[in-house]
């Protein structure tokens, strides 16, 4: 089984990338988190990767890290979940989004994801609270206690478009300042970032 792929980024598509080792380029899939943190086509790279072997196919599936891979394969041993439907999860939110949201029983957070309703949410939630906890050691419930104003901010600027993503790295940069602002003061701040 290949567990490392390191080489030169051959090409780089929606949602894969093709990486050159020794002459050979493997097609890899990945998260959208992880194609976006890639460097520029013709730069080297190093991914973690899963093999994924069914019968008719061979498929790669490369993380930024090794923990990254571990949440992925939790995630494809719930029922009904399977490779496409976790590199999903790991796009709409960050590894530690996902894990919190897993530890705090979030199903709003996980429904977000495309594909993921909230039957499949609970039972993710079920399976897998006390795996990721183990795995990988919750995020400080401190540093990530529930705000309401950050909750309908979330929500806001999901509704406006934004990507899942973005609004999770910038909820979290705002996760600080937040208890001495307004939701205005909230949004508005939100706004000038992610416009720049």
């Amino acid at each position: 089984m290949i567990g490392l792929l390191r080489g030169e980024i051959a090409l780089k598509a929606p949602s894969a990338v093709v990486i050159d080792v020794g002459g050979v380029g493997y097609e890899v899939i990945c998260p959208l988190t992880v194609l976006d943190a890639l460097p520029p086509t013709g730069a080297q790279t190093t991914l973690v990767i899963h093999t994924h072997v069914r019968e008719d196919q061979i498929t790669l599936y490369g993380f930024g890290t090794s923990d990254e891979r571990t949440l992925f394969r939790l995630l494809m041993g719930v029922s009904g979940v399977g490779p496409r439907l976790a590199v999903a999860c790991l796009s709409g939110l960050t590894g530690d989004a996902l894990t919190l949201a897993l530890v705090e029983g979030d199903v709003r957070r996980l429904s977000s994801v495309p594909g993921i309703g909230k039957r499949t949410a609970e039972r993710m939630i079920l399976d897998l609270k006390d795996k990721v906890h183990a795995s990988r050691g919750a995020p400080s419930a401190q540093a990530h206690a529930p705000s309401p104003a950050l909750e309908d901010l979330d929500s806001a600027l999901r509704n406006l478009g934004y990507r899942a993503k973005d609004v999770e790295q910038l909820i979290d940069g705002l996760r600080a300042e937040a208890p001495a602002m307004t939701f205005e003061q909230l949004l508005r701040e939100a706004l000038r970032r992610l416009n720049g």
